[in-house]
């Protein structure tokens, strides 16, 4: 009896391991596999006790950009073909759509990133008709906006009183209203040169942090009415300008840097006095029609008159007496290109000009 006992205990408990073994392993493998489809893979036990910080989402990206994960902060759309701006996040503050082929710049195109600090809209297509009046009005962060190389004819709308620069350049800009720059008391930085304004007028005078304006190559035919108070460096080279004020410079005591070179100067009309101003530290006045040298404050550093009709030297021009503490600052003075002569210079001249290091003749 007992020998039959054991063989059938041993067929039920292979039956019954069968059916367990069965249902297990099925159950086994598709856990594995839904641990693999959750996790990406099979579930390991990890033995890493410091882990990275998981990076910042950058899936709101536009496909046309790039959003590097290191920098979630930027976007970067430039040199792309693109014919119109893609939806910018909220996350971004620092935009890039430079070098395409953007023409138009509609209302709302950057109400979702109303944080934006930098816009690169530079080598594009864009139009002043196309550019909508109120598009950058809601950007309160905006420091810098880079809008040169354009088709634009006027300064755009509803600027913002956060920017600390505004690039121009290179476009179709004819004139500047006066409440074109209205509002902008935080700009620093003015950049207009190449374009086709014929005149400023007062639009400049409610720049009250403005320290670097480029008006060069322009069609200027008379210097602004005013300039801001804080202004350090004026660019007006490459203009036709044939006259200066006797006292236009001596109203702006933080000015530094005058170029006024390439344009229509004469003596005549460029009274002795003008450029005597004590702030100046560098003159350009190259390549206009000035027959002598002009007065200049003896602090002056760098002067440059080569290029002009300027037939006679005159000592007086850099120094109205010299003794051992008193003499030129003067560094560099060019006068090539000129009618001088090297026997007109004064045997006095190195008692004024101690410092000067270059004369080229």
């Amino acid at each position: 009896m007992k020998p039959l006992a054991i063989i059938l205990l041993i067929s039920l408990c292979k039956v019954s391991w069968s059916q367990y073994y069965e249902y297990d392993s099925n159950w086994w493998f598709a856990f594995l596999r839904n641990q693999e489809y959750s996790y990406g893979g099979p579930s390991y036990p990890s033995y890493d006790y410091d882990p990275d910080p998981p990076r910042p989402s950058v899936s709101d990206c536009p496909q046309e950009c790039e959003c590097p994960p290191t920098f979630p902060t930027a976007m970067y759309c430039d040199g792309r073909n693109l014919q119109y701006l893609p939806y910018v996040p909220t996350r971004v503050k620092y935009a890039y759509f430079q070098n395409n082929q953007i023409s138009a710049i509609p209302d709302g195109a950057f109400d979702n990133a109303t944080g934006l600090v930098w816009l690169a809209l530079h080598g594009n297509q864009i139009l002043s008709d196309k550019v909508g009046r109120k598009t950058f009005s809601k950007l309160r962060d905006l420091e810098r906006l880079y809008l040169q190389h354009n088709n634009l004819t006027r300064i755009p709308s509803g600027l913002p009183r956060s920017l600390r620069e505004l690039h121009l350049s290179y476009n179709q800009i004819n004139r500047v209203p006066s409440n074109a720059l209205e509002g902008l008391e935080n700009l620093t930085a003015l950049y207009l040169h190449e374009n086709k304004i014929q005149e400023v007028g007062h639009s400049l005078r409610g720049l009250k942090s403005l320290v670097h304006l480029d008006l060069s190559n322009n069609q200027l035919r008379k210097l602004p009415d005013s300039l801001p108070d804080s202004l350090e460096q004026v660019y007006l080279e490459y203009n036709q300008l044939s006259s200066v004020p006797t006292d236009y410079f001596k109203a702006y005591p933080k000015l530094q840097y005058v170029r006024i070179s390439h344009n229509k100067l004469t003596s005549e009309a460029v009274s002795g006095s003008t450029f005597n101003t004590s702030s100046l530290v560098e003159l350009d006045l190259s390549y206009n029609q000035l027959h002598r040298i002009p007065s200049v404050n003896n602090r002056l550093q760098h002067l440059y008159l080569q290029g002009n009709q300027i037939a006679e030297f005159s000592i007086k021009s850099f120094c109205t007496y010299w003794d051992i503490t008193t003499f030129s600052q003067l560094q560099v003075l060019r006068l090539d290109g000129n009618e001088i002569e090297s026997k007109a210079i004064p045997p006095d001249t190195p008692l004024c000009l101690r410092n000067t290091d270059i004369i080229h003749m």
